[in-house]
């Protein structure tokens, strides 16, 4: 496969974060230091944003709210996962990098961006 695959949160979710901005402004309005609620919303909108996972032949970079991680795929031992939204990669040192925005059911599309360094589960077998 050519170039790396980027799993993003969808930008759908800027939509909730609007119409909890909308929820908010008569609270905010109103009370003291009420402004401050806006906050919340703006702090998901970075997160929709800023959150991905980015995966090529050579490594995984894994990014969050305040810095990027990038390892190579040499030093991923496994995958664990957590629930059907949650996937992390367990390092040769035994610690665990959460990979945002990635689900379960993108894991065949990560199989076949891993150059085989994974096995694609949910390929029929022969």
């Amino acid at each position: 496969m050519a170039g790396p695959v980027v799993f993003r949160i969808s930008a759908l979710g800027h939509v909730a974060a609007i119409t909890l901005v909308v929820c908010v402004t008569p609270v905010a309005a109103t009370v003291p230091y009420g402004a401050l609620l806006y906050l919340l919303p703006l702090g998901w909108m970075a997160g929709i944003v800023r959150l991905r996972t980015t995966v090529d032949g050579e490594s995984v970079t894994a990014r969050n709210i305040v810095r990027a991680r990038r390892v190579a795929w040499t030093d991923i031992t496994a995958l664990r996962l957590r629930t059907r939204s949650r996937v992390s990669a367990v390092l040769i040192d035994g610690s665990e990098l959460p990979l945002p925005a990635v689900r379960v059911r993108d894991l065949p599309l990560l199989a076949e961006v891993s150059d085989g360094r994974l096995p694609d589960l949910a390929s029929p077998k022969e």
